[in-house]
C-alpha cells in the first residue's frame, strides 16, 4: 500500500527548499477488461499507483511548492478518463475496456480539480494532461502505437510553464486542446 513514500522520496521532499514544477507521471495499466471481468485486486493495484501515489507525492512536496514563486503541478491523465467521452456512444472511448486503468484516471481528474481549488490561494496551478496514445511500455496497445512520446512531453512542459494568468483545474490534450471532464 502507498501509505507512505519510499524513504528516498520522503527525504527528497523534506530536503527540498523549493520546488517549481511537479509532474505526476507514474502510471500503470491493467488488462483489456471490462469492470465485470476484472478483479478487485487489480483495481487496488492500479489505484495504488495512479491515484494514491499522486496524493502521497503531491502532499509530500506541497511545502516546497508553496515556497516557489510560480509553482505548477501537472498530472498525467488520459483521455480515456474523460466521463464525457466515456458516456458518448460516438466516442472512441465509449467501450468500457481497461476499466481499472480508465477509472483510476477519472479519479485522478477529480483530484486535479480538488487540488486546483484547494491550492489556488497559494498560487499553485494544477492541471491534467491527456498525452494521447504513445509508444511506451504502458500496455501492448501503447507499445505498438506510433505516437511519439516527445509530443506528450511538450504538452507537459507547456502546462508546467504556464504564465501566472494561465488556467488551473483544467484538462488538456497534448496539443493544448481542452478535454471535457
Amino acid at each position: 500500500m502507498f501509505t507512505q513514500l519510499p524513504l528516498h522520496m520522503a527525504d527528497a521532499a523534506r530536503q527540498a527548499a523549493t520546488l517549481d514544477i511537479l509532474v505526476n507521471n507514474a502510471g500503470i495499466s491493467g488488462d483489456d477488461k471490462t469492470p465485470d471481468q476484472e478483479d478487485a485486486g487489480t483495481f487496488r493495484r492500479i489505484y495504488e499507483t495512479n491515484v494514491f501515489g499522486v496524493v502521497a507525492v503531491t502532499n509530500a512536496f506541497l511545502p516546497a511548492l508553496r515556497r516557489s514563486a510560480r509553482p505548477r503541478i501537472v498530472n498525467i491523465s488520459s483521455g480515456t478518463g474523460s466521463l464525457t467521452w466515456a458516456t458518448d456512444p460516438q466516442s472512441r472511448h465509449w467501450p468500457g475496456r481497461y476499466a481499472a486503468y480508465r477509472s483510476s484516471k477519472t479519479a485522478l481528474n477529480a483530484l486535479t480539480v480538488f487540488y486546483a481549488r484547494t491550492l489556488a490561494d497559494d498560487g499553485i496551478k494544477v492541471n491534467a494532461l491527456a498525452p494521447g496514445l504513445r509508444r511506451t511500455d504502458l500496455n501492448a496497445t501503447a507499445a505498438a502505437s506510433g505516437g511519439d512520446p516527445a509530443e506528450a512531453a511538450a504538452g507537459a512542459v507547456r502546462l508546467a510553464l504556464l504564465p501566472d494568468d494561465g488556467p488551473t483545474g483544467e484538462f488538456f490534450s497534448w496539443d493544448a486542446t481542452p478535454v471535457p471532464w
